[in-house]
């Protein structure tokens, strides 16, 4: 059951990373702000900021799923 669970939150992981690097450098931009000298591109946040709490997550479940239980 460990390895699975720990399987399980190396996947969320990934996900989260691949969308958090997706969403931050590749994917179409949210929103383009433009001013009197320059126009800028802005990524989306809200979906860097879900990919990153994802990649936390998965990270966090697979740390703790391996962990070895202090038996008292």
């Amino acid at each position: 059951m460990k390895i699975i669970i720990s399987l399980a939150g190396i996947l969320l992981a990934a996900i989260g990373g691949v969308m958090a690097y997706r969403a931050a450098f590749i994917a179409p931009h949210a929103a383009v702000v433009i001013t009197e000298t320059s126009t800028r591109e802005m990524p989306d946040i809200w979906r860097i900021l879900a990919g990153l709490a994802l990649l936390v997550a998965g990270a966090c479940l697979a740390f703790f799923a391996l962990r070895p239980r202090r038996r008292l």
